[in-house]
Order: structure tokens, then sequence, then C-alpha cells
């Protein structure tokens, strides 16, 4: 990700990681508060108790960490 300010941009490479993930695009997002409500969406088309939803759930939020700790 990167960051100037309230603004940032997913990479490239980070996009795809995401699709992939979610199978939902990123797209349009262009501050952190679009960066945490893509995250909510994607976390609430995916809802559910059982262990491959947790799991996804686990790796949307370590995709999501590692994208604010690199910015």
């Amino acid at each position: 990700m990167i960051r100037l300010g309230q603004q940032v941009r997913l990479t490239r490479r980070e996009v795809e990681r995401f699709t992939k993930i979610t199978d939902i695009a990123p797209v349009g997002i262009r501050t952190l508060a679009e960066f945490d409500a893509y995250i909510a969406r994607c976390k609430a088309h995916y809802w559910g108790m059982s262990r491959e939803t947790q799991f996804l759930h686990w790796l949307i939020d370590r995709e999501y960490q590692w994208c604010r700790d690199a910015a």
C-alpha cells in the first residue's frame, strides 16, 4: 500500500491478492476508511461459523494487517 497522508493506494500485487482471496476486487479505495469498509464488506459476504469461514476471515485480516504495517 502506498500512503500519502490520508490518501492510500493498493499496489497491483495487493489488489491481485485480495481479489484472489475474496473474489471481490478492491476498486476505488482511496482512503483508510474505504479500505476498512472493503474489508468489512468482504467479511459480511463470507459470513458463518464454519472452520473454512473462520480461516478466510483470518486470511483477510492477515493480508489487511500486512498492508497497514507496510504503509
